[in-house]
């Protein structure tokens, strides 16, 4: 082996800042590219996929096969049913995954992909509607393709120009085009995309109601509006909200009464001993509805510098209560 391969290799600094800079200017010089040439071919893939019955089938090998799993995955987080079938393995029966009222959605820079070659036939035969990403649009899989997404760069970040580098993001940047515009199209909300990441922190924001996190029945402070201040207090700290509910018999929400309250009458010196809850309770409270999302409580609760809110019903019939930490536990913030 050559002594010189066993040596340490030496960064030099200044050379790795200016071929990053030079990495960053020619990636976004082939955006820049895709941008120029946009034309109705890529209007045309929409319009294919949106009217496609099945699911868009992407394939590519190699560095543009990774690129292909991440544009099937995004297609099907914004609402377009996709899945990413690996050309080797469609070479050996999985082929059969793909069906005549599908889109195959073929990525190949070279457009010359032996595997893709070999495949193009039998999806056309089988009905299916191909697109091509390709960077030549003179290629094997252009040629097939019912329509064509010019992704040519004029050279790779790549020093040796043969690294997959700016042609794979010009790729991944036509892959988000396709998914923006589509999830546009199809007038997909906030909503839709909680739905399909429903593990995730967007999902607890968008799918955690109050009616999810809220304390209910005996674990909901409440007392009557007769009931003495030292009655009132020994529920408050029973309970742990920080705030008892003041309801009448039937559980209408009268007022609500905070630990805050209690510490500015203590400063006041007043006589805790002969005040009842009608008396110190606080009318009109802040309060959410049960059908309220999570999230807008935990945005009343800090716009209006409060830690815990009343739930009632549209009679105004107190059904529940909520805290900061209940939203915490939840992971709602």
């Amino acid at each position: 082996m050559d002594a010189l391969s066993l040596s340490a290799p030496q960064l030099d600094a200044d050379q790795a800042i200016r071929l990053a800079r030079e990495t960053f200017d020619i990636e976004v010089g082939a955006i820049q590219g895709l941008r120029r040439r946009l034309d109705d071919s890529f209007v045309q893939v929409l319009q294919a996929m949106l009217a496609v019955r099945g699911r868009v089938v992407v394939m590519g090998m190699g560095k543009s096969g990774h690129i292909g799993r991440k544009i099937a995955a995004t297609l099907a987080s914004t609402g377009t049913a996709a899945m990413f079938v690996h050309t080797g393995e469609a070479l050996h029966g999985d082929l059969g995954m793909i069906r005549g009222d599908d889109l195959l959605l073929a990525i190949s820079n070279s457009g010359e992909s032996a595997e893709l070659s070999a495949i193009l036939p039998a999806v056309k035969r089988q009905g299916a509607k191909v697109v091509a990403m390709t960077g030549r649009l003179d290629s094997t899989l252009a040629r097939h393709a019912d329509i064509v997404l010019d992704c040519s760069v004029e050279k790779e970040a790549c020093p040796l120009n043969l690294a997959p580098t700016a042609s794979t993001v010009a790729q991944m940047a036509m892959g988000d085009a396709l998914a923006v515009a589509l999830l546009d199209a199809r007038g997909f909300r906030a909503e839709d995309f909680a739905r399909s990441h429903p593990g995730g922190a967007l999902g607890r924001k968008l799918l955690t109601h109050v009616r999810d996190v809220m304390r209910t029945g005996d674990a909901v402070p409440r007392i009557g509006p007769d009931a003495s201040l030292t009655a009132v207090m020994r529920e408050m700290s029973s309970k742990g909200l920080g705030a008892v509910a003041i309801v009448d018999a039937h559980d209408q929400l009268l007022g609500i009464f905070t630990d805050g309250d209690l510490r500015r009458l203590v400063e006041k010196g007043v006589d805790l001993r002969v005040l009842s809850a009608r008396q110190v309770m606080t009318t009109e409270p802040r309060t959410v509805s049960p059908q309220a999302l999570a999230v807008d409580a935990a945005g009343l609760m800090e716009r209006h510098r409060i830690t815990s809110v009343l739930v009632v019903d549209a009679a105004g019939v107190m059904c529940g209560a909520l805290n900061s930490n209940d939203l915490m536990r939840a992971k709602v913030i």
